[in-house]
């Protein structure tokens, strides 16, 4: 028996996807509590079931976690409120499996839920410099540094150090376009939310869009849209009952990464999280069948590609040039089946989303289903690449 096998110690049971991207009238609180009661429906399971809540206080107000069980009206054993970004979620599905491991819970509850497009929130481009001095302030704001300028900074990096090419990173948009063609919630997203045009697009298309930061063209960056979700994990008591075969959380690393002297902007922390997972989980790279990764923008999957070690450093233009990372092309990982944040939804933090999909591949649910796929990687990237994040690597396989 190999040690993946042996890992059978918490599983995700139940999982929802809001199915808006544009939503009307509703708070990101509707959102979540929508998304809780729908997750715990598919998982068979009740509200008083749920004896763990994890909360990245999204939804406003200083006490995330409490606010959330107030809400639901449990009384959870555990809470927490593990904040660091787009990768809050896989760090809460680790934290979630290390508790339910250790018997501190039996059912945790993960939710997400946001209004950024309803509220015209210009994420990661607005805001004044901050008024205290900190590691962010008093290095980078007063230069008008932008979120999307610190991606263009590690993409442009990339290919003077390696020879990345723009055809090369436009591969991924195209990739996950493909992919959300096929997936009628975010064919509808892209049309609610303006986009011209809904169907597959070219490499020739992304390079002729509007240049954003560059290298990055508009294409290459994710849409900004309302949203959320939820995912159940449980014991595998519970889990034995519930509606649906188990997917199991067979692995899991953090790490973080910030600017340092000598550093390397083109290295994520996913160098760190990435082998750890891994390693816990008793598989390699090779042996993934779906790589959800989280897709900002183009230059992020890239990067955390390599730093995953699906291809070595410097190696990730040659390794997804081709198109091989779509579902229908076996021999490689398919990338970000639901269409990503760069083509389904992307509402400020995405990290819940790539274990749904994850979730979704390995139950044989996805509109762009892998035969038989049995073993999937979620990586989330909280923060800025090129300058501080946070990485959650989730490794999730299926009996």
């Amino acid at each position: 028996m190999t040690r993946a096998q042996q890992q059978r110690t918490a599983a995700v049971v139940g999982i929802h996807e809001f199915p808006l991207r544009k939503v009307d009238g509703l708070s990101a609180l509707q959102i979540k509590a929508a998304s809780a009661a729908a997750a715990l429906s598919d998982a068979g399971l009740k509200i008083s079931d749920v004896d763990a809540v994890y909360d990245a206080g999204e939804a406003g107000g200083s006490f995330a976690g409490v606010t959330m069980a107030e809400y639901l009206g449990i009384h959870p054993d555990v809470i927490d409120t593990t904040s660091v970004g787009g990768s809050s979620y896989e760090f809460h599905v680790a934290h979630a499996a290390r508790d339910i491991a250790v018997g501190r819970a039996n059912v945790a509850l993960l939710t997400y839920g946001s209004t950024a497009r309803s509220d015209a929130r210009a994420i990661g481009t607005g805001g004044a410099v901050a008024a205290t001095p900190s590691p962010i302030s008093n290095m980078e704001d007063p230069w008008g540094m932008t979120l999307i300028a610190n991606y263009g900074l590690a993409a442009r990096r990339h290919m003077h150090q390696y020879g990345t090419t723009a055809e090369q990173l436009a591969q991924i948009a195209v990739v996950t376009r493909y992919h959300s063609t096929r997936n009628p919630e975010a064919t509808k997203a892209l049309a609610d939310l303006g986009i011209r045009e809904t169907g597959e697009i070219t490499i020739e298309d992304v390079i002729n869009s509007r240049m954003i930061a560059d290298p990055l063209h508009l294409l290459e960056c994710c849409l900004i849209s309302d949203g959320g979700g939820a995912i159940v994990l449980a014991s595998p008591d519970v889990a034995r009952g519930t509606r649906h075969r188990p997917v199991w959380v067979l692995g899991a690393g953090e790490a973080t990464k910030y600017p340092e002297n000598g550093g390397d902007i083109t290295t994520t922390a996913a160098a760190q999280s990435g082998p750890r997972a891994f390693s816990q989980a008793g598989v390699t790279p090779a042996e993934i069948d779906i790589a959800m990764i989280y897709d900002s923008f183009t230059i992020t999957v890239l990067a955390i590609l390599e730093d995953l070690g699906f291809c070595k450093k410097g190696e990730g233009g040659a390794y997804v040039e081709d198109g091989s990372l779509r579902f229908d092309r076996p021999g490689r990982p398919a990338l970000n089946t639901d269409g990503g944040g760069l083509s389904s939804n992307h509402p400020g933090m995405r990290g819940l989303f790539l274990v749904t999909e994850a979730t979704r591949q390995l139950r044989g649910q996805s509109t762009s289903q892998v035969p038989g796929a049995r073993l999937a990687v979620a990586h989330g990237n909280g923060g800025w690449l090129g300058t501080r994040h946070a990485a959650g690597t989730i490794i999730l396989g299926r009996d």
